[in-house]
């Protein structure tokens, strides 16, 4: 009977997500379904999922959709939407919004959106059960990414008991930044754990990303203690991380841990620049380069000669 009232108690728990991915091949082995968490306690200059950092849910304009109808500015009841100018898609005031969501209902184009719900866990675990079928023809599984999972740790640590309990592969993709008691009991339901590294230096950490490195880097220390294999992320950003210095740092410090299975090094893209307009964030963030193909494959001669298994992607 206890046991029951805890299973109930896990499955009936609460959190704030953005976004499933099903046929997901580049967060862990296989065929895997993505479930991307809201909140991050980290805000990354180049985030390529901008809706992610906020906790709560969010009205996005998706512009490109917009057909300037204007069906959404009648049934916006605190006038919060507007025309946009020159005939430009519809523009929102988000101090007057609320997200009661009757624009979105009376949009027949998929231009507005509510980005972010609450959900079970009962009902996260079976929606990724509808592809278990392809999980053990591929050797897939379930990733927890975001955002950040750990920002909501009771919830993530109890859908991956969860997904464990009904014998899926579990990976966790986290930027580390989490209590070290929240991380080792997330660890313990899962197989993979893929770590990000952003750069090495605390001070350009903090300046880039809004918060220090020093938990990140104690957390992957303490990951060695749990003998579950860890996949380190890079995203390389010319000019922010791709510099000598920092790559020769990172190998450095990557040398002494023995959980680390291999490094992939994610070259950054302007995928969020159209997500940060459409969010009204345009001042949050800022536009960078990728480093040439050059300079990439230079970084990555320079993990592979340091004894890493190396790719470029997941």
């Amino acid at each position: 009977m206890v046991k029951k009232e805890m299973t109930d108690s896990r499955e009936s728990m609460k959190g704030f997500i953005f976004d499933i991915k099903r046929f997901a091949v580049h967060d862990g082995p296989g065929i895997r379904t993505t479930i991307f968490f809201k909140g991050c306690p980290l805000h990354c200059l180049w985030c390529h999922n901008p809706e992610s950092i906020d906790r709560g849910p969010e009205l996005i304009v998706r512009s490109a959709r917009c057909s300037r109808c204007h069906s959404c500015l009648k049934a916006c009841p605190k006038k919060a939407i507007s025309p946009g100018p020159g005939n430009g898609p519809v523009v929102v005031d988000r101090s007057r919004c609320d997200l009661c969501g009757k624009c979105v209902e009376a949009c027949m184009y998929d231009a507005l959106a509510i980005v972010g719900r609450r959900v079970t866990v009962g009902e996260l675990v079976e929606e990724a059960a509808r592809d278990s079928v392809f999980y053990e023809q591929s050797g897939g599984g379930v990733t927890l990414s975001g955002g950040e999972p750990l920002a909501q740790p009771a919830f993530a640590i109890a859908l991956l008991e969860g997904l464990k309990a009904r014998g899926f592969h579990t990976a966790l993709d986290t930027s580390g930044l989490a209590k070290e008691e929240d991380l080792a009991r997330a660890v313990e339901f899962s197989d993979l754990i893929l770590y990000d590294l952003k750069m090495m230096d605390a001070a350009a950490h903090r300046r880039y990303t809004n918060a220090g490195n020093e938990r990140i880097l104690e957390n992957l220390r303490h990951l060695d203690h749990f003998g579950k294999p860890v996949r380190i992320r890079i995203p390389l950003v010319a000019g922010v991380n791709d510099g000598e210095a920092n790559i020769a740092a990172s190998i450095e410090f990557l040398k002494t841990l023995s959980s680390v299975q291999r490094v992939d090094l994610l070259k950054y893209h302007r995928g969020g620049q159209e997500k940060v307009k459409n969010l009204d964030k345009q001042a949050c963030f800022q536009i960078f380069e990728p480093p040439s193909e050059k300079r990439a494959e230079a970084i990555r001669r320079a993990f592979a000669d340091a004894g890493f298994n190396v790719s470029f992607g997941g």
